[in-house]
């Protein structure tokens, strides 16, 4: 058995190296003895037949048009993933063309595919950049934001309580959405190479769904510790305690 995971439109939806979450997964299955392996998809015609996790990354506001063209063509695919239990890790503006929509600044709007609930709006501060720090299940996730819109919509599924930085805006001290098993993000990173522990959850849904076990495996020992010491830092820079 090979769990599939899917890298989706890295040539459009990879400015911040977010396509590379695929990677961490595909790293953290084999080091568990478990034989994975990482599809690229562009267009619909190359998804395999059943993935069992999904990568979207961030891409630039002039890549959205296209990118949501191609999104539109795997609709039902998206959709059947969301209720099949398949995870699925969208990041940034990956994340905002699975909403509602987009309202630019400008006025102009792009209509979503309407997975997951809430819209992405103008922020009235204007773009935010830096450290993002949030709660999720008692543990902190640590990565970084860089968006211009703030999520509004989905205040009931939340993916953790902000701590430090923006996340969602608009006063919800809210970071993320998540519904079922498909999540959306600010937290740019990757954020599965700086928190691993929230690889090693999607990783373990993704086997028990195959009726398999995913134990962590000896090799990603260190390169947590590392990961460990990056967050670290960046909680020292905020005057927050360490993990």
């Amino acid at each position: 058995m090979t769990l599939e995971i899917v890298s989706l439109l890295p040539s459009l939806l990879n400015t911040n190296g977010d396509a590379e979450n695929a990677r961490v997964l595909l790293r953290r299955a084999e080091w568990a003895g478990i034989d994975a392996r990482v599809s690229t998809v562009e267009r619909a015609a190359e998804l395999p037949s059943e993935p069992d996790l999904v990568v979207i990354g961030s891409g630039s506001d002039a890549s959205l048009g296209e990118a949501r063209l191609r999104l539109f063509d795997m609709l039902d695919e998206l959709r059947r993933w969301g209720t099949d239990r398949v995870g699925v890790l969208a990041v940034g503006t990956g994340w905002e063309l699975l909403s509602w929509g987009i309202e630019f600044a400008s006025g102009e709007q792009l209509e979503g595919l309407g997975v997951l609930p809430g819209r992405a709006v103008p922020r009235v501060e204007g773009r935010v950049t830096g450290d993002l720090v949030i709660t999720r299940k008692g543990a902190r996730l640590v990565g970084f934001e860089n968006h211009e819109r703030d999520y509004v919509g989905a205040e009931a599924s939340p993916l953790g309580r902000v701590v430090a930085g923006a996340g969602n805006g608009r006063g919800s001290a809210q970071e993320g959405v998540v519904t079922g098993t498909v999540i959306g993000t600010h937290l740019h990173g990757p954020v599965l190479a700086k928190n691993p522990t929230l690889a090693d959850q999607m990783l373990t849904t993704a086997a028990e769904r195959r009726g398999i076990e995913y134990q962590v495996g000896s090799a990603a020992v260190k390169v947590d510790d590392f990961a460990k010491g990056a967050r670290n830092a960046v909680l020292r820079s905020l005057s927050l305690p360490e993990d």
